[in-house]
């Protein structure tokens, strides 16, 4: 039996809420972005510190989050120092917010 299946066209807006929404998806990443957005700048060493997981852990969530846009680093050596991006966070706020305070239609 052969199955047809249309091809689906994502708005640049729902590509981009799908890249964060998998960023966000893991608690460990939520903490450290609530962390990183308490402070000005936080060093990975710090986070090590602060969330009690591996260095190589911490790593991998930092670059989702990075991969995502959603923070920033600057090699400072031996370390590298993490932020907010606050650019791609209002985008974020906004893509958001626009999506869940859509008005909507139900039968």
């Amino acid at each position: 039996m052969q199955r047809t299946l249309s091809v689906i066209e994502y708005s640049v807006d729902e590509e981009a809420m799908a890249t964060l929404s998998k960023a966000l998806s893991h608690p460990v990443r939520l903490k450290i972005l609530k962390l990183l957005d308490s402070h000005v700048c936080c060093f990975t060493g710090e986070l090590t510190e602060i969330i009690p997981m591996a260095q190589s852990t911490i790593s991998q969530h930092l670059k989702a989050l990075l991969d995502a846009g959603l923070i920033q680093g600057e090699i400072h050596p031996p370390k590298v120092r993490y932020c907010i991006n606050r650019e791609q966070w209002l985008k974020a706020s906004a893509l958001f917010g626009k999506f869940f305070l859509s008005e909507k239609e139900c039968d």
